[in-house]
């Protein structure tokens, strides 16, 4: 009920290495243990749109076979995070070497830069293949920004705490998400998209049996279950966030990405197919 369809394992080979890769940068960053706070986590926001631009890459057919497989999902995320891990990294010793002035910084040029060429990879192929349509898109983007802005202002009327204490990690947290449904929407009620993920089918499935659904579609529910979703977990990691800031917004970074890297997923996707 949970997993998307299309979920494939790379072959052993391919994962054992990934697995023993990955296991290598987390064990050097808990090694270095560096500090995780709201720069850290926006740092990070355009790796987690990486991941993204690499899979729908696949999707256009941009791989050769013999690799394409590490581009499908789970893989594709597994590769983003060893790359984004490297660069941690690198950013760290930079800095301490006086090379650089912040590795927060670094990290989100460099992860900045990686998704741009790869995006422009993607748009290129899709404006060569006549199928380059920005309108819905870039409406899912902007209604994105209107949802999180109210949502985050609601927040900080009736629960000041929460908004105050998890910052700019919060606001990634809802937007990733909010994305995510309303580009699931946009697809759903106005681009004949289906949705892969049983439990998002199902959600768009009741808002569609609502009488509503006539004149605003069904989307709209998956797009209020997904903000009150993310707004009830930053409410619950409030007091974790105080007591473990490092640990909780490294937590709440993965949360944000779950939501960010389907939802930047859809816009590109819509975009260039």
């Amino acid at each position: 009920m949970v997993l998307p369809e299309g979920f494939v394992l790379p072959p052993w080979y391919f994962l054992v290495a990934i697995l023993v890769v990955l296991g290598g940068v987390l064990a050097m960053l808990w090694a270095l243990e560096p500090p995780v706070t709201d720069r850290t986590v926006v740092a990070f926001v355009p790796w987690m749109m990486f991941g993204s631009a690499l899979h729908v890459l696949h999707q256009l057919g941009a791989y050769p076979d013999s690799i394409s497989v590490l581009f499908t999902s789970p893989g594709v995320y597994l590769v983003t995070a060893i790359v984004g891990g490297l660069a941690w990294i690198l950013g760290i010793f930079l800095e301490a070497a006086g090379l650089q002035r912040s590795t927060e910084r670094f990290v989100g040029v460099v992860g900045t830069g990686f998704f741009v060429v790869f995006a422009m990879f993607a748009l290129r192929l899709g404006w060569a293949a006549g199928t380059f349509e920005p309108f819905w898109p870039v409406i899912a983007v902007v209604v994105s920004g209107i949802v999180t802005a109210l949502a985050w202002l609601a927040l900080g009327l009736w629960f000041t705490d929460v908004a105050a204490i998890t910052g700019m990690t919060g606001v990634v947290v809802v937007f990733g998400h909010v994305l995510d449904g309303v580009s699931t929407a946009v697809g759903y009620d106005v681009l004949g998209a289906g949705e892969n993920v049983p439990l998002s089918q199902l959600l768009l499935e009741a808002g569609e049996a609502l009488p509503t659904a006539e004149y605003v579609g069904g989307g709209w529910v998956f797009v209020v279950v997904k903000a009150a979703l993310a707004l009830a977990i930053l409410g619950l990691f409030t007091e974790y966030v105080e007591e473990r800031p490092g640990e909780a917004r490294t937590i709440l970074a993965l949360v944000a990405a779950v939501g960010l890297g389907p939802g930047t997923h859809n816009v590109l996707l819509f975009l260039v197919a």
